[in-house]
């Protein structure tokens, strides 16, 4: 099946295109988060991606079709499934199948378990094109309840000092998955006003979180705020801040996002996880998009899987006996 890479994932033999970026006559969208979706003339996206990225921007004219997960939507000459990504709410994987065979595009994924996530799953697929944002040996994460043990003592330190305590997480996604582990916590959450828009969203679709109010409602002190990495407030001695990233594992984070504290608590799959995935799919070839491309392919090569980077520059190994 040929893959195209133009500022999304084109399926030229179906017509269909996934994560573009630029509206097209026909397009899949894995989740809601603005680097991966947009809304075409027709749109397939599940129900709960669909409510999360109304939210975010109006569409006119379009016609939207709402998928449950293993459900299937003929295309032409092809058939669409989607699955769950395990990357946030409603983020699903797009499996197709055509004369040409079949084929499994991950989106943004993880394997991990997730509380405010559905599990991820897998198909077996000839060709697998799959996001490699952590795709490089060093990128293991630790337990998750070992790092929320560790962002629940911070802010339970910060109060004791009379500090807020500034958690920063991406307003879709990141930010829910911290409130529900502060759960049973006796923490008090203060949300951003985006954060708060998504998280009703969420609550729409069954998912349970403790109590929590808005910021600008409410006095901080005492309280533990949540905001988007772009609105963080401004420095202050009374306040302490963490950057809640998988990107926590490199050494220089604390520096780079200019915070106290940085936690690696991350909503994509780890370099294991992403191995793990492609031993799952048993695919034929692989392709691999966004972060370590190139890289993540060579290593899937030196393991004989023939793999290449659809958005970078494959160099082909030359091996030489002695």
């Amino acid at each position: 099946m040929e893959v195209r890479y133009e500022r999304g994932i084109h399926l030229p033999a179906c017509g269909v295109w996934l994560d573009s970026l630029k509206s097209r006559a026909f397009g899949v969208v894995s989740h809601a988060h603005s680097d991966h979706a947009a809304w075409h003339d027709e749109t397939l996206l599940t129900p709960a991606t669909a409510a999360l990225m109304r939210v975010r921007r109006a569409h006119r004219n379009k016609l939207i079709h709402e998928m449950p997960f293993h459900e299937s939507k003929d295309y032409l000459d092809s058939r669409i499934t989607l699955i769950p990504a395990g990357h946030v709410l409603g983020s699903a994987q797009v499996y197709v199948e055509s004369e040409e065979g079949s084929l499994l595009y991950t989106g943004d994924f993880k394997l991990r378990a997730s509380r405010t996530a559905e599990l991820a799953t897998f198909l077996h697929a000839d060709v697998l094109v799959m996001e490699t944002t952590f795709g490089l040996p060093r990128y293991r994460f630790p337990e998750a309840e070992e790092v929320i043990a560790q962002i629940v003592e911070f802010c339970r330190k910060a109060i004791e000092e009379k500090c807020v305590p500034v958690l920063m997480a991406y307003s879709l996604g990141k930010a829910q998955e911290i409130i529900a582990c502060l759960a049973d916590t006796g923490l008090g959450i203060v949300l951003h006003p985006s954060i708060f828009k998504m998280t009703r969203v969420y609550e729409k679709f069954g998912v349970a979180f403790p109590s929590y109010k808005q910021a600008g409602t409410v006095d901080l002190a005492g309280q533990v705020l949540i905001c988007p990495p772009h609105e963080r407030p401004r420095p202050s001695e009374k306040l302490r801040v963490a950057m809640i990233s998988g990107w926590a594992l490199d050494r220089s984070a604390v520096y780079r996002y200019r915070c106290d504290a940085a936690f690696a608590l991350s909503d994509h799959a780890g370099y294991e996880d992403l191995l793990k995935h492609v031993e799952n799919v048993a695919p034929k070839r692989v392709y691999t998009t966004h972060g370590f491309t190139e890289e993540f392919a060579r290593d899937l090569r030196e393991r004989g899987i023939e793999a290449f980077a659809l958005d970078g520059v494959n160099q082909l190994e030359f091996r030489f006996k002695g």
